[in-house]
């Protein structure tokens, strides 16, 4: 059967009450990624920006998740060999394991949606007072006459469907619920419009009334209130942002304890096996902000909060975003986010057009902040399944990640810098002016450089001295004399480099991106095939006036003899805990150097208070 008979035939499917179909049996365990069966037609194998919603209609037994828009599969393709892109697929599932693709959510777009938009990050909320459901979700590009800017494809925009039951048949308003936005200060012109992304609609059942979530990068996110009626949504008041621009989207916000917690991604969702999107929580007493970190830092500030909850740990996973979180029957709270696996990143017919599965995973509270698998981050082995229906009973058990210990300072590549000069473990790579640097009271001064270490624009000064062989922690703070807020200083940065060579690196670094500033992880490889990345980033802890930055650099020999390098980033402000982030596989060897590096355009200053390294000690000590 082709793809369009499936839709045809299953759009009829979601008029059938949940208790005329066989239950799902209960799961014990389940295995990432989440794989929905398409009848007849394999599995789902991309389902971008999930969200999970339980049935909310007396006699509802069911779970439902909706992505965006994408193939389905590898295989999803038309007569012609053109991949198939579906508007908002829809799943369901009786256990939260074993899911069932029954249909596209929107088959037709918004007569208001330009021709060739995308449908993108749907969100699903029950209203009591309706008795409907409301389906949010971004158009890309709108008609000339919604934005008045003619010609413009980024004037995107916010939608709302709605439907008697959870998956439809949906009926779209003939409005945006949130139009084209510019600037606040009216200063917009041309198609100069804020990214107006990714709805979420605070709970999974409100009454006529509720608060919705939206923004992205360009603009940052926002919250404004909004009211329902049987035909649509509508905004009731101004919006306000509670996440500063160029750093956030994919908002979904619950509450816990009297605390409303913000979990929103950062960096590219989007680049292959170097995908570094993370998600990171905030906090707040009120729904509509101020949210800060666990280290009280504002999401609002240039020196922009956010706890790492998810991010990459070294196996296969990457690119872990884009999530909702939900509590099962047993009272664990759970997170499904899409992912990167870094050995298959791409749809087969479309090498560069990055393919995202669904994971579940649980969320473990730790000091009242959310973290998946207690610190463990992405499951690439079986877990204990969720409690999907009244009755039964969680079996996960949180298993803490164990810290990583420093063991013996060793006294040869660390600096104190004590003296007047360098000591005489370190080289340059391209000596940088005289002049420009030194070594003064304690501090190595080294000026930022226009100059880069980025793919192929390989021309910054790079300060080295040589690694050790075994595993090892290494740790320096700096000083970058940017100011704390303010656009734009694109992109000077100061940090640590772990150096092979030009190509092939780890970096660690306090950088400014616009109007933030932010804490910098990052990946380079030499070499790569057509159509991959060489460089992807992530982020970690906010920087600070002084910022500590620490890298762990942990081998492993696999059984067939092959050693994987895995580096693990944490950063710290003054006075604070360490914020531990993501780790980047690489394979850097034995030739590999500690360096320093302060670059991105010149006009400013970067200190450095000292270089240390330590031997890791072994896990368990």
């Amino acid at each position: 059967m082709t793809h369009k008979g499936v839709v045809a035939l299953l759009l009829a499917l979601p008029l059938l009450v949940g208790s005329q179909v066989s239950a799902a049996p209960v799961r014990d365990s389940y295995a990432n990624p989440l794989e929905p069966t398409v009848p007849d037609d394999g599995t789902v194998d991309s389902c971008a920006d999930p969200t999970v919603l339980r049935g909310q209609q007396p006699g509802d037994r069911y779970w439902y998740m909706y992505c965006t828009t994408d193939p389905l599969n590898d295989g999803d393709v038309d007569a012609d060999g053109n991949l198939v892109f579906h508007p908002l697929p829809m799943m369901r599932s009786r256990n939260l394991v074993d899911w069932r693709y029954v249909g596209d959510a929107l088959p037709e777009p918004p007569e208001w949606a330009a021709e060739g938009a995308g449908i993108w990050a749907p969100d699903v909320v029950y209203s009591k007072a309706t008795d409907r459901y409301y389906l949010t979700f971004v158009v890309t590009d709108v008609d000339d006459d919604v934005s008045n800017e003619p010609g413009c494809t980024s004037d995107n925009a916010i939608g709302v469907a709605v439907s008697r039951g959870p998956t439809g048949p949906w009926r779209v308003s003939d409005q945006p619920v949130v139009g084209p936005r510019r600037n606040a200060d009216g200063s917009g012109t041309g198609c100069d419009f804020y990214w107006t992304f990714d709805p979420d609609v605070f709970g999974d059942s409100i009454g006529q009334r509720g608060i919705l979530y939206y923004g992205s990068y360009f603009g940052g996110v926002h919250a404004t209130r909004i009211e329902v009626d049987r035909h649509g949504m509508h905004k009731r008041g101004a919006a306000q942002p509670i996440a500063i621009g160029n750093r956030y989207e994919g908002a979904n916000v619950v509450e816990r304890r009297d605390w409303y917690y913000l979990f929103a991604s950062a960096t590219n969702c989007c680049n292959g096996p170097l995908t570094g999107y993370s998600v990171f929580a905030g906090r707040s007493r009120s729904p509509l902000g101020p949210f800060v970190d666990r280290e009280g830092n504002s999401l609002l500030a240039g020196r922009v909060g956010g706890t790492p909850v998810i991010s990459m740990n070294g196996n296969r996973w990457v690119g872990t975003g884009h999530n909702s979180v939900f509590r099962d029957f047993g009272g664990q709270w759970w997170t499904v986010y899409h992912a990167v696996n870094r050995f298959d990143p791409y749809f087969e017919t479309d090498p560069g057009f990055t393919k995202r599965p669904a994971l579940l995973d649980p969320v473990d509270w730790v000091d009242g902040w959310p973290t998946v698998r207690a610190g463990r981050w992405a499951s690439d082995r079986r877990m204990p399944a969720p409690a999907a229906q009244p009755g039964e009973d969680s079996r996960y058990e949180p298993q803490p990640v164990e810290p990583q210990r420093r063991g013996d300072l060793l006294s040869g590549p660390s600096d104190d810098f004590s003296g007047s000069s360098l000591g005489p473990q370190w080289t340059w790579v391209r000596p940088p002016a005289d002049g420009s640097y030194g070594v003064e009271a304690g501090r190595f001064r080294f000026d930022t450089q226009a100059a880069d270490l980025y793919v192929d624009n390989n021309t910054a000064s790079v300060l080295t001295t040589r690694a050790p062989r075994r595993n090892y922690v290494v740790q320096t703070k700096v000083r970058l004399d940017l100011p704390a807020a303010g656009c734009c200083y694109n992109f000077v940065q100061a940090g640590l480099v772990l150096y092979g060579d030009d190509d092939r690196f780890i970096k660690l670094a306090h950088v400014s991106i616009y109007e933030t500033r932010q804490t910098e992880f990052a990946k380079e490889v030499a070499r790569a095939p057509e159509e991959y990345p060489r460089y992807g980033n992530t982020v970690v802890g906010p920087p600070g006036e002084w910022t500590w930055l620490r890298v762990v650099r942990e081998a492993r020999t696999t059984a067939g003899g092959v050693t994987s390098e895995r580096y693990t980033a944490s950063t710290r402000q003054a006075g604070t805990d360490w914020v531990r982030g993501g780790a980047w596989v690489h394979h850097l060897g034995d030739s590999a150097r500690i360096g320093l590096v302060s670059m991105g355009g010149s006009g400013f200053t970067a200190d450095f208070g000292g270089v240390k390294v330590w031997t890791l000690r072994p896990a368990g000590r």
